[in-house]
């Protein structure tokens, strides 16, 4: 018996469109041996259509994705379109629409991988950021534009529901690992929004005593991941913090061209949404030569959310093989283009 699922593809710019479709076809080769079929309904949803048409996405574009099993977004981003524009465009209405309240972001430092750190082998860790509040609020605004006395006040909002559920995953999560957490703060220089974010999630760490909890100045923090990632865990984060965060860790494990993203919505009321974080990359796009094992690993985190552990861990253990020791793109060192290293991936698999 097959199970089908529904997955709406965002390729969107540079190489989002060039690394979904290996991704695809290591999903639908796994998916055979594993009873799983997937639906594509690609969408054309882009900076580059922000061009064409003024808007990301169409008026009905929230709706059209309610029905998902999953969104697979590939990279948005493009010369002359503002970030912001792309991001408050696209992104983060899924995002909050869906209550996607998790972004989980996974490092590892493969076999084979040069990191740009003397003693990163064997580093293995999950990074936990909140993704719907925090300091990336709608709240502020600006004034006296264009004159001497033009200002801007952008405001945090922390909320006890918000902190208390990205607390709850995280801990989570980490009873399936190393039962370690570590919650990044700054309550020594912002004093309230901070020390409240503190305050919630040691009433959290009280019920897990089983995990070990302690908490980090940011800046501490940061300077603790590159001299030694491997005595992390679990890392919980808010929003900017942990937005930061997850791209030194990726830059720790050698190359943001392999980190994956999930955004979560744990209750499973809506649709998740999974993408690489690479961006579009225009420097490369139309080249052929885009690493597409960001977009796999993706990949392997979406079908793990779909209920399917064992699909996921074939993904991962094949790119882990290939990384060891096969073909690699050139911004792990190698020289094979996207089309090469699919293949080898492809052929690695069960």
């Amino acid at each position: 018996m097959t199970t089908t699922y529904r997955i709406s593809l965002i390729p969107g710019d540079g190489i989002g469109t060039e690394v979904l479709p290996p991704a695809c076809a290591v999903l639908d080769a796994v998916g055979k041996r594993h009873g799983l079929a997937f639906s594509y309904d690609e969408l054309d949803w882009s900076c580059e259509r922000y061009v064409r048409e003024g808007a990301m996405m169409p008026d009905d574009g929230i709706d059209r994705l309610r029905g998902s099993d999953a969104i697979f977004l590939g990279a948005v981003g493009y010369p002359g379109v503002p970030d912001h524009v792309s991001l408050w465009g696209l992104l983060i209405p899924i995002r909050r629409e869906f209550d996607q309240y998790v972004n989980l972001r996974p490092i590892r430092v493969f076999e084979g991988v040069d990191g740009p750190l003397r003693d990163a082998a064997g580093t293995d860790l999950v990074i936990v950021r909140e993704n719907s509040e925090g300091e990336y609020s709608e709240l502020g605004g600006r004034a006296f534009r264009g004159t001497e006395h033009e200002q801007a006040v952008q405001e945090a909002l922390f909320t006890r529901r918000g902190i208390t559920r990205i607390a709850d995953y995280a801990f989570d999560v980490a009873e399936g690992r190393g039962k370690n957490v570590v919650s990044a703060t700054k309550s020594n220089g912002i004093i309230h929004s901070m020390p409240f974010w503190d305050e919630v999630v040691a009433e959290r760490a009280a019920a897990h005593p089983d995990v070990a909890f302690r908490s980090e100045h940011i800046d501490a923090l940061a300077a603790k991941l590159v001299l030694d990632p491997r005595r992390f865990d679990v890392l919980v984060a808010s929003n900017l913090f942990g937005d930061i965060l997850s791209d030194l860790a990726a830059a720790v494990a050698g190359s943001i061209g392999i980190a994956p993203c999930g955004n979560i919505n744990p209750e499973r009321h809506h649709p998740s949404m999974f993408e690489p974080v690479h961006g579009s990359a225009p420097d490369i796009a139309g080249q052929g030569v885009a690493n597409p094992l960001g977009a796999v690993w993706t990949a392997a985190l979406m079908v793990e959310h779909l209920g399917h552990p064992e699909a996921a861990a074939e993904i991962v253990d094949a790119m882990a093989g290939l990384l060891a020791g096969g073909a690699r793109t050139r911004d792990l060192g190698g020289t094979a283009d996207t089309a090469d290293v699919t293949t080898a991936l492809l052929d690695r698999l069960p």
